[in-house]
């Protein structure tokens, strides 16, 4: 279960000598805070890093944001507020209020908190919402009773609802994949446990050979193999074959977990709803060929087959894995899901792969959740 918070700023509370005292208190304990007016991509990264798997940093770009810069100049906490353009159905109900101004997401490093950092970035966001003009802020889908409790009381927050996250159905979903299948095997583990809403309707593999055949067989899912002769048939007529075998089970959503064939603008026309898993940090901005990380350096953005040889050739220390949306131009997609990895060292290329493993799963776990919440939503908030 899950609440929306209301704070009403008819008390008032959070006006200007508020943001002033949360200034100076953040300030005597050592931060200096930054107000991010747009898209902030190292506070999104960081995000990213911090509190993964998250769509947080998605939230956070679509509004504005103060975070805070300890010592070290290291991004110690945020608060995000009046976000825009929101699709999640507990917003429902209140995009239409214009006097409502959404706060979050919110939240402070585990070692800096206690110091007081949570109150002052909670205090500016909620000056800021009353700055802009609304009388009141939405602060929504809070799920633990001490949170809940930390908003009444610092905020004067009231409970306005109560709801389940639980999806009212499933969504029919297909699986396509090339080789060992973990990452099928994690979704289908998570279907099996009542986590995920879907209903999976067959798995497609390209090689025979694959072991995620026999792990879907096992989960009880039906297998559909579609190899490429590619001496006797042509690249149209394998495609197609590819489409008429995931149009047989009627998908709502394709995954694309692990599946080594370039699809055609065909397929993506047919299968609007894509997602795919990728092994490297990818930029919010799919026109972008460089990655912004959570410590302010940057990469390439590794995009195509060779993403994690790029990345050891490249003896980069971060890498990641994201789950895009899937358009006609490689890994270019909208982000969903992302999440960085921090290298202590240079691993080997099995290494990489093993450490990414986990990873990977979490973020398309976290990536299928948020379309399943965003697939069921009412309107924009």
């Amino acid at each position: 279960m899950a609440v929306n918070l209301i704070v009403d700023f008819a008390a008032g509370r959070f006006g200007e000598a508020d943001s002033v005292r949360a200034l100076e208190a953040a300030e005597a304990r050592g931060f200096r805070l930054v107000h991010a007016p747009g898209a902030d991509e190292r506070l999104a990264a960081w995000i990213d890093w911090r509190f993964a798997p998250s769509w947080w940093s998605a939230e956070t770009r679509a509004g504005e944001a103060w975070y805070a810069l300890d010592a070290r100049g290291e991004i110690a906490g945020f608060a995000a507020f009046d976000a825009r353009g929101l699709r999640f159905p507990w917003l429902r109900g209140y995009a239409q209020q214009a006097d409502l101004g959404l706060f979050g997401p919110y939240g402070v490093a585990p070692e800096h908190r206690k110091s007081g950092l949570g109150a002052a970035l909670l205090d500016l966001a909620l000056c800021s919402l009353r700055r802009k003009g609304y009388a009141r802020a939405l602060i929504p889908a809070v799920g633990y009773d001490r949170l809940i409790a930390m908003y009444e009381a610092r905020a004067g927050a009231c409970v306005a609802d109560r709801y389940s996250y639980d999806s009212p159905r499933r969504y029919r979903a297909v699986i396509l994949a090339s080789g060992g299948g973990t990452n099928a095997q994690n979704v289908f583990d998570r279907v099996a446990a009542g986590t995920l809403p879907l209903e999976l309707g067959a798995v497609i593999a390209n090689s025979a050979s694959a072991e995620v055949i026999g792990r879907a067989e096992r989960a009880g899912v039906l297998v559909r193999t579609v190899v490429w002769d590619r001496a006797g048939e042509t690249r149209a007529a394998y495609d197609a074959r590819v489409i008429a075998a995931v149009e047989a089970s009627r998908p709502e959503l394709v995954l694309l977990l692990g599946w080594m064939h370039l699809l055609p603008p065909a397929f993506i026309e047919r299968f609007g709803e894509i997602l795919n898993v990728h092994p490297a940090f990818l930029p919010f901005d799919p026109r972008a060929d460089d990655v912004v990380l959570p410590d302010g350096s940057s990469l390439p953005a590794f995009r195509g087959a060779r993403a994690m040889q790029q990345t050891l050739a490249a003896r980069a220390v971060w890498s990641g894995a994201s789950v895009h949306r899937v358009t006609a131009q490689t890994d270019r997609g909208a982000i969903v899901v992302r999440t960085p990895l921090r290298l202590d060292a240079v691993p080997s290329l099995l290494e990489l792969a093993a450490t990414l493993r986990p990873i990977e799963h979490a973020a398309v776990a976290a990536a299928i959740r948020r379309w399943c919440f965003e697939r069921g939503a009412g309107p924009e908030c």
